[in-house]
């Protein structure tokens, strides 16, 4: 429980001060903070079940693209700056990190294998983001076309 903890406020505290780097509105830090924990904690509690990274990475980039449109309708500001700041905590630069560093050592093997594992997260990350946008998207057109035929 200890652990759990440990990673909510280090996942919040992390997204808030990117948030802080990029510049978003004070009044909105909390609210990124709390985006990029809850996609943080549900990418944590996948993994600890043993779940594929890759897979755990797309549902929390979900999550957060999810919570991104719906905290940029309520609180009127653009989705983008809950999103990025939020993804944050998926961001696989440490494997990225460790894939060059394999390179340089001539562990061409492992390069290979975090180099593909860090690209596949990346992947996941940006496949998360998009197919939460595209699903916003069906729903407003689909509001759309209900309020037409309604008028009618």
């Amino acid at each position: 429980m200890r652990v759990a903890f440990e990673q909510l406020l280090t996942s919040f505290v992390a997204t808030g001060a990117f948030g802080i780097l990029f510049n978003i509105p004070k009044k909105s830090l909390i609210k990124c903070g709390f985006v990029g924990m809850v996609g943080w904690m549900i990418y944590y509690f996948m993994t600890y079940d043993h779940i594929d990274v890759v897979f755990a990475t797309f549902l929390a980039a979900f999550s957060i693209g999810v919570m991104s449109q719906i905290f940029a309708k309520i609180y009127l500001t653009p989705s983008i700056i809950f999103s990025v700041s939020g993804i944050i905590p998926l961001v696989p630069g440490g494997m990225a990190y460790d894939a060059m560093r394999n390179f340089v050592e001539n562990d061409y093997n492992l390069a290979i294998n975090l180099a593909a594992k860090a690209f596949m997260i990346s992947g996941a990350i940006a496949f998360g983001l998009v197919f939460s946008e595209v699903i916003n998207q069906m729903i407003r057109k689909a509001r759309m076309v209900e309020r037409i035929d309604r008028n009618r």
